[in-house]
C-alpha cells in the first residue's frame, strides 16, 4: 500500500523520537548509549548513498558529517542549566507570550515559536490553555537527525539552531515530537530593525529563506539576568525561568521560588517525557483556575465530518 506524505512524516517523527529516547540506537549499536556531557561526542547517523533509504549507525568520517557534540556554553553561561516552568493554572490564553516572542525575534508570519493551544485531556476534565515553546530537550531527537550539525545542544541546556549551517532538509521538523520547529519556505519580509543587527545565534535573526527556525529561550537576555521575552510579557506570571543548578526560578511578577519545590509540591510534569527526550520545560497542572476555561468547540452538525 502506498504511503502518503503525511503518513511518511508521521513515521519519520516516530522514528526520530525513538532515536532520541535511545531505544532504537541501543538496538542498532548493541550497547548502552550514555548521556553526552560538554565536549563529548555521541553516535550520529549518516545516509548511505549505496543503500538508498537506509541509515548507518555510528560516527561517520569527519569528511562526511561531523559527530554530534554537546557544545560548550558561552563564558557568561558556564555552569548554568536554564529551565522553564509553566503554571497552567495561571495561563489565561491571552497569547501575550507569543506576541512578545514574535516581536523580540522578528518571527516570520505564520510561525509561533511559543504557541498557545486550547487543550483538553479527556471528556471529564475541563479545558485549559497550554503554551508550547521548544522543550530544549536534553536528549533532543532533532539534534540526532540533523546531517550537518546545524542544530546542537549547549551545555547550558539550550538547543541552538544555526541558520549559517542549515541546509533546509527539514529532518529536524520531522523528528521533533512537539511540532516546535518551523521552516522559511520563502524569503521573509524584513524591517530595518531586524537587518540592523548582524546574524547572531543568540537572537536567530535576520531570518532567511530555506532554513529551519525555533524558540531558543532568548539566551542573550538570560545572560543579562533578564527573563526570556515570553516569560517577561506574561501578565499572569504563568511562566517561570531560571537556573536549575541554582534551584531558582522567577516569573514576571517578581516571584522567585525554588525550582525543585515548585515542581515537586505542585505535581509538575514534562510533556511527552515518556519518549525519553528529557525536556527542560516543566508544567504545573491547571488546578484552581480563577478565569474562564477555553470555549468549548462548536458541536459537529448532524451528518458532518
Amino acid at each position: 500500500m502506498a504511503l502518503s506524505r503525511r503518513g511518511f512524516l508521521r513515521l519519520v517523527a516516530a522514528a526520530g523520537a525513538s532515536l532520541g529516547a535511545g531505544g532504537a540506537l541501543r538496538r542498532l549499536l548493541g550497547k548502552a548509549v550514555p548521556a553526552a556531557s560538554e565536549g563529548q561526542t555521541i553516535p550520529a547517523f549518516a545516509a548511505d548513498a549505496s543503500r538508498t533509504g537506509q541509515l548507518v549507525a555510528g560516527t561517520p568520517a569527519a569528511s562526511v558529517i561531523p559527530p554530534l557534540t554537546v557544545a560548550p556554553a558561552p563564558p557568561e553561561s558556564r555552569g548554568r542549566r536554564w529551565v522553564m516552568v509553566i503554571d497552567l493554572a495561571r495561563c489565561d490564553g491571552c497569547r501575550k507570550c507569543t506576541d512578545a516572542c514574535t516581536a523580540m525575534h522578528f518571527v516570520p508570519f505564520g510561525q509561533e515559536w511559543i504557541k498557545v493551544y486550547a487543550n483538553r485531556d479527556n471528556e471529564v476534565a475541563g479545558a485549559y490553555w497550554f503554551p508550547r515553546p521548544c522543550m530544549q530537550c536534553d536528549n533532543p531527537p532533532c539534534v540526532k537527525v540533523c546531517p550537518v550539525g546545524a542544530t546542537y545542544k549547549r551545555a547550558d541546556g539550550i538547543v541552538i539552531q544555526n541558520q549559517d549551517v542549515c541546509i533546509g532538509c527539514r529532518y529536524c521538523m520531522a523528528a521533533c515530537p512537539y511540532s516546535a520547529r518551523y521552516f522559511n519556505w520563502v524569503e521573509p519580509p524584513h524591517t530595518p530593525e531586524e537587518t540592523a543587527r548582524p546574524y547572531s545565534l543568540d537572537w536567530n535573526y535576520p531570518h532567511r529563506k530555506g532554513v529551519a527556525a525555533k524558540c531558543i529561550f532568548c539566551p542573550a537576555l538570560l545572560r543579562e539576568g533578564k527573563l526570556a521575552a515570553c516569560a517577561a510579557a506574561c501578565p499572569m506570571g504563568a511562566i517561570y525561568m531560571g537556573d536549575e543548578n541554582e534551584d531558582t526560578v522567577t516569573n514576571s511578577q517578581g516571584e522567585t521560588v525554588r525550582f525543585s519545590a515548585l515542581v515537586r509540591d505542585n505535581g509538575g510534569h514534562r510533556y511527552l517525557e515518556e519518549l525519553g527526550t528529557e525536556p527542560r520545560v516543566y508544567y504545573l497542572p491547571p488546578r484552581n483556575r480563577q478565569y474562564p476555561a477555553p470555549p468549548e468547540p462548536a458541536a459537529t452538525k448532524e451528518g458532518g465530518r
